[in-house]
């Protein structure tokens, strides 16, 4: 029977009792002498050693966050503890040492103790803990196996009972999955790798930019704010040489060879803002030598601001692939058209990249070191766009923010405002756009004051923008203003020349991603994705070969094997000709209906098979009257 987290503490605290542990004591019933602490290490060197570089990536990543990093040998006994020594000191005061036991007949009942006597990963925070001493913490714990299923030892995190989190257990078990790794011969040349990837959804939620560079000076890890830092997405990044960033990494890498504990750069990064970044080099130490580098990244400027989550072009010109002709003679008209104030309307089917060419313009433009704010009019509830893109005073509303808040449009000055599916914007937001389109101004809601703003519009949509103008549902009068330089992108059937380059562009991106080999296809496979329609164009190419190479080249179009792939190809005109005619809306309905009801209707994985966004696909439930 698995027993849920509240009988495990309820049993452990009878057994605590039952062992006589004191609630009021501030000490563990066992600590070792200094001989004895001695004895025990070279019994557990392998262990300390194997386990060292992970505890003290772990603080890394942990920035100094008010905790500390606990090894413990199989009866919980401390071999070895990392944090920062003012927190040390402090813990120390009750028995949180070297050579003190942390079992439960020593101490009562704790997350490294009970862990041992449960073998399985626990976090016990404030009176879960037994004694009074412990009741101001929280500890997460897993028991640290050998090859053969014994434990040897735990891991554990101890912090203050406010720090409580369900990530610190994640990382201890994180942690633990290395070291257990580590220990497994065969596994260890993958285990670096491995763990990286076991801690990515950890260092995402560090308050600072994480990157983390192996023994070879190449980036294996970063997380999403330093995505955002550099500006390039994970998948540009991973295994780039950091020289490329760095330009005297090695002199950097000379430094910590001649003995110094970390180093503080600053660097000027490509589109990034008019402020440096100032990188942090924190050394990963086995056996005395350099095996790894945790790199923290801050803006000078503050880099968690109001707008971060909706500002930032990450894409330029070179991220659009393809060489076909209409793709590049694309490119080249938006180039042309990239430091014209005039407002662009981006027309094209969903899943076509109509965001990256917009992010492509601004960062081309001599707008590319101020804001790219962008805004889905079809995502945001209609009463409160005008919120979002004009801002409000304080006091308009209740709860608002104090001082008040600025709007999309404010924020975006001096850069580029990016409006997308704006086919979807309602009517009456229509006139304030066209009228700040006319004037140049915005006034925040609650407000009577003007404001003058300097900002580009580009805006996109898949809609037949007439064809709204015609259904009452777009304004003719806003839509010239919009279009006075229409793009229009082309789809994925209008280049199909560039579909073997995509499809070996993403293999890539995507093995790189996984953790895979480079995936190798057929010839019949790599023909029948060049020749297939793709309605949801490059992104569902994308999502395709990223579910093509998570199961090993054995997924295909209509999640059949290869062979009926093949076979679907040659039948596709029959099956044409015999089946019944439909119009077009019939036959997209048909296709939603079924791929609902064959995913379990699992939205977001239904988006992706369909290769169009979540809010599209409400939409077009919404239209069809599928529930």
């Amino acid at each position: 029977m698995v027993k849920n987290n509240g009988l495990i503490i309820e049993q452990s605290h009878k057994r605590s009792e039952d062992y006589g542990v004191e609630k009021n004591t501030y000490h563990s019933r066992k600590v070792l002498n200094n001989d004895q602490i001695e004895t025990l290490l070279k019994v557990n060197r392998y262990l300390v050693e194997v386990a060292t570089p992970y505890i003290n990536m772990i603080n890394s990543a942990l920035n100094n966050e008010d905790f500390i990093v606990v090894l413990t040998d199989n009866e919980g006994c401390i071999l070895y503890i990392d944090g920062q020594e003012s927190i040390l000191n402090e813990f120390s005061k009750i028995d949180l040492v070297i050579g003190a036991y942390m079992d439960e007949k020593s101490i009562g009942t704790n997350a490294m103790g009970t862990a041992i006597k449960e073998d399985r990963p626990i976090q016990i925070t404030a009176n879960e803990h037994y004694i009074k001493a412990f009741q101001s913490l929280t500890c997460s714990a897993a028991p640290i196996h050998d090859d053969r299923g014994k434990i040897i030892g735990t891991l554990n995190l101890t912090g203050n009972s406010d720090k409580k989190h369900p990530h610190t257990l994640g990382l201890v078990i994180v942690g633990v999955k290395a070291i257990e790794n580590e220990i497994d011969k065969e596994k260890a040349k993958n285990v670096l790798n491995e763990t990286y990837n076991y801690m990515e959804s950890i260092i995402d939620n560090v308050s600072k930019g994480v990157m983390i560079i192996d023994n070879y000076g190449k980036i294996k890890n970063i997380n999403k704010l330093g995505e955002k830092i550099f500006n390039k997405e994970k998948d540009m990044l991973i295994d780039r040489d950091v020289s490329t960033i760095v330009s005297d990494w090695y002199n950097i890498l000379d430094k910590f060879e001649n003995g110094e504990k970390s180093y503080t750069k600053e660097v000027k990064v490509k589109h990034s803002s008019k402020y440096k970044t100032v990188l942090d080099f924190k050394p990963v130490n086995f056996k005395d030598k350099i095996v790894g580098m945790v790199v923290l990244m801050t803006n000078q400027e503050d880099i968690i601001s109001e707008c971060s989550t909706n500002t930032g072009a990450f894409y330029d010109f070179d991220d659009i692939i393809g060489s076909s002709a209409i793709i590049k003679n694309t490119i080249t008209n938006c180039k042309i058209i990239s430091n014209s104030p005039s407002t662009v309307l981006i027309e094209g089917e969903s899943g076509t990249g109509k965001e990256i060419l917009a992010q492509s313009i601004h960062n081309y433009s001599y707008r590319r070191n101020n804001k790219f704010v962008a805004i889905n009019c079809g995502a945001i509830p209609t009463n409160i766009i005008e919120s979002e893109l004009f801002g409000y005073e304080e006091g308009t509303f209740t709860g608002g923010k104090k001082g008040g808040r600025k709007g999309k449009i404010e924020l975006a000055n001096g850069g580029t405002l990016f409006l997308d599916e704006i086919g979807e914007m309602p009517l009456d937001m229509q006139v304030n756009l066209l009228r700040f389109l006319q004037e140049g101004r915005i006034t925040r809601l609650g407000g009577d004051k003007e404001i003058a703003v300097d900002v580009r519009i580009i805006a996109a949509t898949n809609k037949d923008l007439k064809k709204e103008i015609l259904k009452g549902n777009f304004r003719e009068d806003l839509y010239y203003r919009l279009c006075v330089i229409p793009i229009k992108v082309p789809s994925l059937r209008e280049r199909k020349g560039d579909i073997e380059e995509l499809i070996n562009y993403f293999i890539r991106i995507k093995s790189l991603k996984l953790n895979k080999s480079i995936l190798n296809i057929s010839d019949a496979v790599y023909d029948t994705l060049i020749n297939y329609n793709w309605p949801g164009n490059v992104r569902q190419l994308e999502n395709y070969i990223e579910s093509l190479v998570n199961l090993d080249g054995k997924l295909c179009l209509d999640l059949l094997n290869e062979e009926e792939i093949v076979k679907k190809s040659r039948v596709k005109f029959e099956s044409e000709e015999t089946s019944e005619l439909v119009t077009l809306e019939e036959m997209e309905r048909r296709l939603i209906l079924k791929t609902v009801r064959c995913l379990d209707n699992n939205m977001t994985k239904v988006a992706r098979q369909l290769g169009i966004g979540r809010n599209t696909l409400y939409a077009k439930m919404r239209k069809y009257d599928i529930y």
